[in-house]
């Protein structure tokens, strides 16, 4: 008897010992998974964005940290974005990622929401002043980039930085794209006087109204030799108008960021160039920071996430491609 009871003592230690242990490990794995960072992006339906997500997802499984994935349908849903923001802010995140669809409109309700939690801020700006930190491309850089490529690809076509020139932004009040036009007109201002712009439209976030535009400009200014298509919706729309026209050669366009059909585009010889950003640095950085800021630690301000000119001549380099060809 004193044997089995022996052995049983030493089995019920062991099974004590075992639960123990599972007694300190379970609360911090269990708050690992408690930790939620939700990001909200302009339009969940757009390659773009999908790219800022696969960053923010795996951020999240890097850091152990929930991440649920916001966003609307169409980067023109101000009030949708508003709504998601609220909820979110809700249910109590540790801290929460956005990129503002406009300006003006998600001013306040970011303010309102920093409040409560820590808001990280990336890609575009909101009339406030509450954001933790913010991650973004420096876009009036990205329109200079984009005036630079132009103008190289004009000059490349027909030997001189001359002739007239049209943009067009995808919505207006858009802080991102209000920066990349002004980047842009201000080098052309300054830099290539031989450059007139006829043109500086304002869509409504659609391709199909990019490509009326195009086509518009197209039979308007026959003499047109070039465009800036101010962001990925809007370079899709743009070179749509350009390849159905058969205007690669005559009418040179930089686009901006990138997916399967304007890298095609590229390649083809519809877009003279891409001036491509690093959204998955974005999506993966914005959640890193959110986690510390979440955490009380000291985290920047202001992060420029960096922005490229893609060619065809330079798309293959192993930087660039890595761009063009991100992990989602």
């Amino acid at each position: 008897m004193s044997i089995v009871r022996s052995l049983l003592t030493r089995r019920a230690f062991t099974a004590l010992a075992g639960a123990a242990v599972l007694a300190t490990m379970t609360p911090a794995a269990s708050m690992a998974q408690d930790v939620t960072i939700p990001i909200i992006v302009k339009d969940t339906t757009s390659f773009y964005w999908q790219i800022v997500l696969a960053g923010a997802r795996q951020a999240g499984k890097d850091l152990g940290v929930n991440v649920p994935e916001l966003g609307a349908q169409s980067e023109s849903d101000i009030n949708g974005q508003i709504s998601i923001l609220e909820n979110a802010v809700a249910g109590g995140p540790a801290a929460v990622v956005i990129s503002p669809t406009e300006f003006k409109a998600l001013g306040k309700p970011v303010d309102e929401a920093a409040k409560s939690v820590p808001i990280i801020g990336i890609d575009s700006a909101a009339d406030s002043k509450a954001f933790t930190s913010f991650l973004t491309t420096d876009n009036v850089q990205g329109g200079r980039i984009a005036a630079d490529g132009l103008a190289a690809a004009i000059k490349a076509a027909t030997g001189k930085e001359e002739g007239k020139i049209a943009i067009i932004t995808s919505l207006p009040g858009v802080g991102s794209l209000d920066q990349r036009r002004e980047g842009f007109l201000d080098q052309v201002k300054t830099k290539y006087p031989g450059l007139e712009v006829v043109a500086d439209k304002y869509a409504d976030g659609q391709a199909t109204t990019g490509l009326n535009m195009m086509t518009d400009l197209i039979t308007a200014n026959p003499d047109l030799v070039g465009v800036f298509a101010s962001n990925l919706i809007m370079a899709q729309g743009v070179g749509q108008a350009i390849a159905e026209n058969k205007l690669g050669d005559k009418i040179k366009v930089i686009g901006f960021d990138s997916d399967e059909k304007t890298v095609g585009f590229l390649k083809e010889g519809v877009l003279a160039g891409l001036v491509v950003q690093d959204p998955y640095r974005m999506g993966y950085d914005g959640v890193k920071t959110a986690l510390a800021a979440s955490k009380k630690e000291k985290v920047e301000a202001f992060v420029d996430t960096g922005a490229n000119l893609v060619t065809k001549d330079n798309m293959s380099d192993p930087k660039i491609d890595a761009l063009l060809n991100p992990k989602i």
